[in-house]
């Protein structure tokens, strides 16, 4: 089987999508992550896509930011798949439907196989939802990794 995250993402672009990250966190004291994973574990199978992102998002100590205001874009490849979690506090303060019009953004450039660019797009526009309800502060820390998660 041909490994579908190299055929879609170049080191450079994943190195591009960390940078923007980076950039956005300038801004915020929240955290954004990008996993993206090929397939489904074999213990995942009966799992929802949400309900896999939410492992994810613990996995990777999201769930232990000091503000609990991160947000996980999440792509499982093989199924054409994507969610977007935002923790607890975040989730209290934004409503669904900016989550789903960043969702329909990704989803439009991603049919037209513009992955990078989606994400990239995506990760700008929660940039400034978290930079609305989490300014960035003087004494923020970077608490968590800025690359692309790839498994």
């Amino acid at each position: 089987m041909k490994n579908i995250v190299k055929n879609l993402f170049s080191k450079t672009d994943l190195d591009t999508i960390a940078g923007a990250i980076t950039e956005v966190e300038k801004t915020t004291s929240g955290e954004l992550r990008v996993a993206i994973r090929q397939k489904r574990h074999r213990n995942e199978k009966s799992l929802t896509i949400e309900h896999i992102a939410r492992q994810e998002f613990v996995h990777l100590g999201m769930a232990k930011t000091h503000e609990r205001n991160g947000v996980l874009l999440f792509l499982l490849l093989e199924e054409r798949q994507f969610y977007i979690l935002a923790d607890e506090h975040i989730h209290k303060k934004v409503h669904p439907s900016q989550w789903q019009e960043i969702a329909n953004s990704m989803s439009a450039k991603f049919s037209q196989k513009k992955f990078r660019d989606g994400i990239l797009e995506a990760v700008q526009a929660a940039g400034k939802v978290l930079a609305e309800h989490y300014p960035h502060k003087l004494d923020d820390k970077n608490e968590l990794s800025n690359d692309v998660v790839v498994n």
